[in-house]
């Protein structure tokens, strides 16, 4: 007999302006610092304006260790550059992940047809935390474009679920992930319903970008919200009241001490502040842009 996850909290991704940007952020909250191993989730919506390529849109070169910055593309396109030479556009449907590890430089703008062009471009960010023993090993860059990514229909096609990250009903996602994460798109038609089953030690959360579903056990919840899940059952059952695009997100929690600084996610502030050095050194590579 299947036991339906309840919700812990349930947290508004309230707007903010991070340098300019303004954006959603459920978590992290003045209450809430994480839901170990997820440390951070922004939404973002905004308009690129048609201009002369390449104008600096986006987000300039910045470092980042410890963690997995990860982006998954609604609308519109991202362009990421690094400082270990990767290079790529993924387009509305795709997702980058990228493992930083010990440390890596990277630039996030939107791609040179959009600038040209004009367009919206919506995206997820999320943070994942790094187990320690695996923080300071080589960064991982991976793009994962919407074609390439494995895709189940459900509810005679009223439900469309795309795995990122680990495994859902028997099927794998292409990602590889420093520790146990499943990440899973649904975009969920009026009326669709699932069932997604969860590692019983993993913690959970959904995201809805919009629309509204009912979760059995809770009750309605509705766009821009965040549902952190107790870890008080094996499924989570959805069904939706409208279309609803929404991220479900499960990791094994790390349980380990957190120091966090800007990009940096270490276990000590000892080790954010070689991180900082590190970084002024050069030690995370270059990237000129």
């Amino acid at each position: 007999m299947h036991q339906n996850r309840s919700v812990a909290r349930l947290l508004f991704a309230e707007e903010t302006d991070m340098g300019g940007l303004p954006l959603r952020q459920p978590l992290p909250t003045s209450q809430v610092e994480q839901h170990d191993p997820f440390l951070l989730l922004h939404h973002l919506t905004t308009t690129i304006l048609q201009s002369d390529y390449p104008y600096k849109l986006g987000v300039d070169p910045h470092p980042h260790r410890g963690f997995s910055p990860v982006t998954f593309v609604y609308q519109g396109g991202v362009h990421h550059r690094d400082s270990r030479g990767n290079d790529s556009v993924v387009w509305a449907g795709g997702t980058q992940w990228m493992d930083a590890g010990r440390g890596i430089v990277h630039s996030e703008r939107p791609p040179r047809e959009m600038q040209e062009q004009g367009g919206v471009q919506e995206i997820v960010q999320l943070w994942v935390n790094t187990p320690r023993a695996l923080k300071m090993e080589q960064p991982a860059y991976f793009a994962l474009q919407a074609e390439n990514t494995p895709t189940i229909s459900e509810d005679e096609g009223r439900v469309h679920i795309a795995v990122v990250a680990g495994e859902y009903k028997g099927t794998s996602g292409l990602v590889k992930t420093p520790g146990p994460v499943m990440a899973l798109r649904l975009t969920l038609q009026a009326g669709g319903h699932c069932t997604i089953p969860i590692p019983h030690d993993h913690n959970a959360m959904l995201y809805l970008l919009d629309g509204e579903v009912v979760l059995e056990g809770y009750g309605l919840i509705e766009g821009v919200y965040l549902a952190l899940l107790d870890r008080d059952g094996d499924v989570c059952t959805i069904t939706a009241r409208q279309v609803t695009r929404l991220l479900l997100l499960s990791g094994k929690p790390l349980d380990e001490p957190l120091a966090m600084h800007g990009p940096f996610v270490m276990n000590t502030q000892t080790e954010v502040m070689q991180a900082m050095r590190d970084y002024q050194m050069g030690k995370m590579g270059i990237l000129f842009e």
